[in-house]
């Protein structure tokens, strides 16, 4: 998985991983810290395989699961990248299939495969900041937000992190008008994200909880999203993860969105 596009998210969305780096005494220029955050948070290992648990709660704290199973191939560091997520339960979404071919730089194509009426539909790029299978996570957390989408400034560094501003470039694509992300300085993991509303309110933040090293790897293992506006969240966590198991890149068409491989079911 390899050459340049951001996104958080947390991890959805997708643990995450990054080789460890010094704190040194030079502060990088922010397109480097964001090449980085980049790299840290969505290229680790040229692929990926973990099982996911999303348990999602609502205002009034009923809760509800589901759980998956995601593969990730980079075709190059920072650059084009494919995602397939097996949704194992609850029963009434056994089979469903959302599955992303990541362009940065241009448009991504993006699949849901519902089972129950067994129908492909595509996800219009107009409806990548909607709710990702009811959860407090959107479409574009999951294979994450392009970086040349926003503009970027650093205003703060502290001991332990960078605190960045992003801007979106086309303010009436997106429904915040910025947000604010904290950024490790050693392993360069992006690891809390606070998204503002066209009001500047604070509305939305999505939280990296636990990180684990996993084969030399500081890899985010469990991440919240929070609806600060409307009540509820989305706890996510990250077990099996495995990297570099040279995941076969035909797994990553249509074909197998009715056909889900021995990768997602063993």
């Amino acid at each position: 998985m390899k050459n340049l596009l951001w996104r958080l998210i947390l991890l959805l969305a997708a643990g995450t991983a990054a080789p460890a780096a010094g704190l040194g005494t030079e502060i990088p220029e922010v397109a480097e810290i964001i090449e980085r955050a980049n790299l840290a948070a969505y290229y680790a290992g040229d692929d990926y395989r973990a099982e996911v648990t999303m348990t999602i709660s609502d205002a009034q704290g009923r809760k509800r699961e589901r759980e998956l199973v995601m593969l990730r191939r980079d075709l190059t560091d920072g650059g084009e990248q494919k995602f397939y997520l097996y949704f194992n339960k609850p029963g009434d979404v056994r089979g469903m299939v959302f599955m992303v071919h990541k362009r940065p730089g241009g448009e991504d194509d993006r699949w849901l495969y519902l089972p129950a009426l067994d129908l492909v539909r595509r996800i219009a790029a107009s409806d990548k900041r909607t709710s990702f299978v009811g959860s407090h996570f959107v479409y574009e957390d999951v294979s994450g937000r392009g970086i040349e989408e926003d503009t970027h400034e650093l205003v703060e560094t502290t001991d332990s992190h960078f605190l960045l501003k992003s801007t979106p470039r086309n303010p009436a694509a997106v429904e915040f008008s910025s947000y604010t992300l904290w950024i490790d300085r050693v392993t360069f993991l992006p690891v809390k994200a606070e998204y503002y509303d066209r009001q500047d309110r604070l509305y939305r933040r999505i939280e990296a909880e636990a990180v684990e090293t996993i084969q030399d790897r500081p890899t985010i293992v469990r991440s919240r999203a929070q609806d600060l506006a409307g009540g509820g969240e989305t706890v996510t966590e990250f077990t099996g993860i495995r990297y570099d198991l040279g995941i076969d890149d035909t797994i990553f068409t249509e074909r197998y969105l009715r056909r889900p491989p021995a990768e997602v079911r063993r």
